[in-house]
């Protein structure tokens, strides 16, 4: 194998997603030497005074360290990386994924795989300043406590911040094809809490899109639900509304948008169940707690060793509890997304499902013999959202 061509070829792919912008990240990980003093790097692009640099986030063992390069000089810094030091490479792009990985012996092998996520970025330098939402003079987030009297995010929230408008990036990007022709929208919020969220969406197609939207939040906390539509009140939304309730017992119909952002456990199942049985059109959902299919799992004697430890074991209960919601989505009719939703810097609840319903015809068929393998490969005999969806026909 020649190891100039490999590294050359990940070097190709990176000018060419640069070339045709489906650039997102590449991210460098797993360093030789154990005590190597940089952990991993993290790439994105930024435009500092409207011009692209590449933005280089080194990690350290106790600090991340900042450095912006132009485009030329970034990938001669990529090629440097390249030729030492670390096993691992990965450049996202909203195509494909491509890995390049060193083996024992220093060879690299470069691997063309499905994109994570299709998501451009946005590239604007220093973002939790430039937003969607704004924070000047907006009541909603002084209520909250996000924004100060001065009109700045409150430091112990600048997390939630960056949370809320990776948020609303998304739903932008979900509904950018429609957004011209959307009359008026009817969404729902299953596990609204204190509303953050929920206040962004009104926020964002009332007044940003002027979009006639009637929103309900659902939450089981009646001081929380009193609280949220006290604040609704004195901003005068008059179309948002919070009410106290569980997502399984809420009776919901003609919804266009449903998000369930973490539910805890099967609450999440709750969520798609709803969504699904009345026909929403998109269903945006941010798991948590996968607790359900942990103890299902039955390993057989090839896979035991994945499961030997417990963080390992509630891992993989996550991915295969979120892939059997996916393919549930797509056996009734949604084309699903499956996606990091935010930095772990700023939670560890941090993977987003999205199941947007297509027309046309499904073979519902092919999608539960993709279940059912996936359930006789781990010994799962009981999986909740599969049984509850099976009881509604």
């Amino acid at each position: 194998m020649n190891n100039k061509s490999e590294i050359q070829k990940f070097v190709d792919y990176t000018k060419s997603s640069l070339d045709d912008q489906s650039f997102i990240r590449i991210k460098i990980s797993k360093p030789f030497q154990s005590d190597s003093e940089i952990k991993g790097v993290v790439i994105k692009i930024v435009k500092i005074k409207q011009q692209a640099n590449f933005q280089f986030i080194y990690s350290y063992e106790k600090k991340d360290i900042t450095k912006n390069f132009l485009i030329d000089e970034g990938i001669a810094k990529i090629e440097e990386l390249l030729e030492k030091g670390f096993k691992n490479f990965i450049l996202f792009t909203s195509k494909h994924d491509i890995q390049l990985l060193f083996n024992k012996k220093m060879q690299p092998k470069v691997y063309v795989i499905k994109p994570s996520c299709t998501c451009i970025p946005s590239t604007d330098h220093n973002r939790n300043k430039i937003r969607i939402l704004k924070v000047e003079d907006n009541l909603y987030l002084k209520e909250l406590g996000i924004v100060t009297n001065n009109n700045e995010v409150a430091p112990s929230m600048q997390a939630k911040w960056t949370q809320i408008n990776k948020f609303i990036e998304i739903v932008s990007y979900t509904i950018q094809n429609d957004k011209d022709s959307l009359q008026k929208m009817n969404i729902v919020d299953m596990g609204s809490g204190k509303g953050y969220l929920t206040f962004a969406l009104y926020d964002y197609f009332v007044n940003q899109l002027k979009i006639s939207s009637n929103i309900t939040g659902i939450e089981l906390r009646k001081e929380l639900v009193d609280l949220c539509n006290s604040i609704a009140q004195k901003c005068s939304f008059e179309n948002l509304k919070f009410t106290t309730n569980t997502i399984k017992d809420s009776e919901i119909k003609d919804i266009d948008l449903l998000i369930a952002l973490h539910a805890c456990n099967t609450a999440t199942d709750d969520a798609i169940y709803k969504g699904i049985t009345s026909n929403c059109s998109i269903i945006i959902l941010s798991p948590c707690c996968h607790q359900q299919i942990r103890p299902e799992l039955n390993l057989t004697k090839e896979l035991k060793e994945i499961g030997k430890h417990g963080i390992m074991k509630e891992r993989l209960a996550e991915m295969v509890t979120d892939t059997m919601r996916s393919i549930i989505l797509e056996a009734y009719g949604y084309k699903t997304q499956i996606f990091e939703f935010i930095s772990d810097e700023h939670t560890h609840k941090n993977l987003m499902i999205i199941g947007v319903k297509k027309d046309g015809k499904i073979d519902c068929k092919k999608h539960f013999e993709k279940l059912d393998n996936i359930k006789r490969l781990f010994g799962i005999n009981n999986f909740y959202l599969e049984n509850i969806m099976s009881a509604a026909k």
